[in-house]
């Protein structure tokens, strides 16, 4: 098991061995994921936003800029009209 101690500033060194095991190198983003009350995953955020790509599959009929605007105009117009 790795561990690591919290500086005044509230800093820690991620141990070399989690480091590793991350991918994770000098510069490169880590996300706290709270999985339970008082309980995190340390995350890698080391993607490019092109792994993203496929993620949500296509619409079963595609849809117009025009009724995108037209949904957003109606939504919003309910939220000042409740």
């Amino acid at each position: 098991m790795s561990t690591a101690t919290l500086s005044s500033k509230g800093q820690i060194t991620i141990p070399v061995a989690v480091r590793a095991g991350l991918g994770i190198d000098t510069g490169d983003r880590v996300e706290f994921v709270e999985v339970s009350p008082g309980h995190y995953e340390l995350v890698a955020a080391t993607l490019p936003t092109t792994a993203l790509k496929g993620l949500i599959g296509k619409p079963e009929q595609p849809v117009s800029v025009e009724d995108m605007n037209t949904a957003v105009r109606q939504r919003a117009a309910k939220a000042v009209d409740p």
